[in-house]
């Protein structure tokens, strides 16, 4: 006799597999979910209760087919960009067919307005008003908004960390050419695990002269989670406005607008969310909007309005709207228990490495205060190019290979749909090219 169990999971697996309506895919999912933990994820479920889910394999096997992903090769470069799930993919193509079928109506009269529900359900989740958030297309073009967007004059100082990413770097660095303003940076530990210490290092180079401090909530290189709410505390002394690169940090564990506490903070929705590739969000809090300027130019009756940041002339609306879909199934999985399994898979590979070999580096805490789903590691001996290099053309298995003077090393960021047995086999292949070097 099949149980009750057993007959949930096998209806609920072609349901995320995309093989029911789109409608019923994201219910079946969640059905079956609960069904295999006893209980729906909840906001307030226990630290302890999230860590036994992210030992469950069955729950885990029915998020990781969810997702149509090719399994010829391991991608553990999520930290790039990452694949939307069946649901999200299909409810992209449900709109963008309908914007196809009479784009000047279906697209601007129909579906337009519709992008203020996920604007809405995006504040909810952060914790903020809607008419603080703007829809945009990834982390970049929100931050470069505030880096642009802010009057600066020359001889202004902004200050960030010597681990900022390069295209905000050179973001500043026009300006620095341009108008004359001073880009002054902060060398980070590697890894960071004393936050009051790396905020009186960053408080040191504050002067009278510095207009903004710019910091990744996440650090792309290693995955340190640096101290947000202490360095915008620091700024507030110091009124100076702390802008947050969150690209790594949206959906990748829980936080809300209030424990940041900062003014302003930028994210790509396509990386931990798993959204359409080509979404992002920005927000501003209310009474930074009016003096921030926007990137392309808008009406000056929009001096107030969030929807400013958003004038970038005709855009898809199918990419934005699928973002509903993709908080659903954050949503459906939880946060918390995302996040910890995010960990389970990291400390799997990173504890098995470290105890084979004592020529293995890792470049990245295990505190889980100080780091989540990414982890940098380097093997002594090895070149790190090469040994991304070695992992893809023998194993196809694709990693990051992070190439800066304060570290070297392959960045590793399995996801949900990351299986054991892929976590497993990246070992045995770091291992066995080890012994072969």
């Amino acid at each position: 006799m099949v149980s009750r169990r057993t007959f949930v999971r096998t209806v609920a697996a072609p349901a995320v597999l995309g093989l029911l309506p789109a409608a019923l895919a994201g219910e079946g999912a969640a059905r079956a979910l609960a069904e295999l933990t006893g209980a729906a994820p909840d906001p307030a479920e226990s630290l302890d209760r999230a860590r036994e889910v992210a030992r469950d394999e069955s729950y885990w096997r029915i998020v990781q087919q969810a997702y149509s992903v090719d399994r010829t090769l391991v991608n553990f470069n999520n930290g790039g960009v990452s694949p939307p799930p069946v649901t999200v993919q299909r409810a992209m193509k449900r709109h963008l067919d309908f914007s196809n079928a009479a784009p000047a109506y279906n697209m601007w009269r129909v579906l337009e307005p519709r992008r203020e529900a996920v604007r809405e359900r995006l504040a909810r989740f952060f914790g903020c008003d809607p008419e603080e958030v703007a829809l945009t297309r990834n982390a970049s073009e929100g931050l470069q908004i505030c880096q642009f967007g802010l009057d600066l004059a020359r001889g202004d100082e902004v200050l960030t960390t010597t681990q900022d990413y390069p295209r905000m770097l050179n973001t500043f660095r026009q300006r620095e050419r341009r108008e004359g303003i001073a880009l002054r940076q902060v060398p980070v530990p590697v890894p960071s695990e004393d936050p009051q210490a790396f905020v009186r290092r960053l408080e040191a180079a504050v002067t009278e002269k510095t207009r903004a401090i710019l910091v990744c909530h996440v650090i792309n290189l290693t995955g340190q989670i640096l101290p947000v709410r202490a360095i915008v505390e620091m700024g507030r002394r110091h009124g100076v406005p702390v802008i947050v690169d969150g690209a790594h940090s949206f959906a990748h564990f829980p936080f809300t607008r209030d424990e940041l506490g900062c003014d302003y903070f930028a994210t790509s929705l396509h990386k931990w969310l798993c959204a359409p590739i080509g979404s992002g969000l920005l927000y501003v809090r209310r009474e930074r909007i009016p003096a921030l300027w926007p990137l392309m130019a808008a009406d000056a009756k929009q001096r107030d309005d969030i929807r400013k940041f958003e004038e970038i002339g005709t855009h898809p609306a199918a990419n934005t709207l699928a973002v509903a879909e993709a908080l659903t199934f954050h949503e459906t999985i939880g946060p918390l228990r995302k996040a910890e399994r995010l960990r389970y898979l990291r400390d799997r590979w990173a504890r098995a490495l470290i105890d084979a070999s004592d020529r293995v580096r890792l470049h990245t805490s295990l505190d889980p205060r100080f780091s989540c789903g990414i982890a940098t590691f380097s093997v002594d001996g090895i070149d790190s190019a090469e040994l991304g290099r070695r992992l893809w053309q023998e194993h196809r298995i694709l990693t990051a290979t992070i190439d800066h003077p304060e570290v070297q090393g392959v960045r590793v960021s399995p996801h949900v749909y990351s299986t054991l047995e892929e976590v497993d086999r990246f070992v045995d292949a770091v291992l066995s090219i080890l012994r072969s070097t």
